[in-house]
């Protein structure tokens, strides 16, 4: 991971240069509900998204990023954003590998 030289206020903190944040959630919604602000504003930003997603569910999620006002079509095409399927991410070969 790229360290940036830039700090980031996040749930009443600052994180340093380095950083990654992993969350669990109890539904679709409450993700939603959470993290469209953190997306938008970071994307405004100039910071990266890389995001793993079901792939059963990817579109329903950029639809998602869409009504949260996320330029989802122009942040793909710049490489700002990139939405994987898991199992291009963690789970290559049907195993969990970090």
């Amino acid at each position: 991971m790229r360290a940036s030289e830039r700090s980031l206020q996040f749930a009443g903190g600052t994180l340093g240069g380095q950083r990654h944040i992993c969350a669990f959630f109890n539904s679709i919604d409450e993700e939603h509900r959470v993290l469209r602000s953190f997306i938008r504003d970071g994307l405004e930003g100039g910071e990266k998204g890389f995001d793993i997603v079901d792939p059963d569910l990817r579109d329903e999620y950029l639809r998602r990023l869409a009504g949260a006002r996320i330029n989802v079509e122009r942040a793909i095409a710049t490489g700002q954003l990139e939405v994987r399927p898991w199992q291009e991410a963690y789970l290559r070969g049907d195993c969990f590998t970090f």
